[in-house]
């Protein structure tokens, strides 16, 4: 059993948690105005690379609480799980090197 570690109570069993998609995604701010496709875009099509992702997961059977992890798709290894709205952790390069996080995409979405 992979035991995740929930930011808000400590260990717990994987099946105990629910994936909500690739995190740091930025909401588009006119929704209306979007057309069918934008708005398809934006819902069901994401990045999805093979390697270290920052993920949103909700801790469903526990504190019902979301937060963010980095872990790895393809090996399921987690590497760090934080609080939402937390300043971004260091991501690991594909041979397990860190990064900064204002290297990342996702930190020029959110400035």
């Amino acid at each position: 059993m992979l035991l995740v570690t929930c930011p808000h109570c400590g260990p717990r069993p994987e099946e105990e948690f629910t994936n909500g998609r690739e995190a740091h995604i930025a909401r588009p701010s006119e929704t209306e105005t979007l057309s069918d496709e934008e708005w398809a875009r934006y819902t069901f099509i994401h990045n999805n690379e093979k390697g270290w992702m920052r993920e949103r997961w909700m801790h469903a059977a526990g504190c019902r609480r979301w937060f963010n992890a980095i872990r790895h798709n393809v090996t399921s290894e987690w590497h760090t799980q934080y609080e939402m709205f937390t300043p971004l952790p260091d991501m690991p390069t594909q041979e397990g090197r860190m990064t900064s996080p204002s290297d990342s995409p996702e930190a020029k979405l959110e400035a």
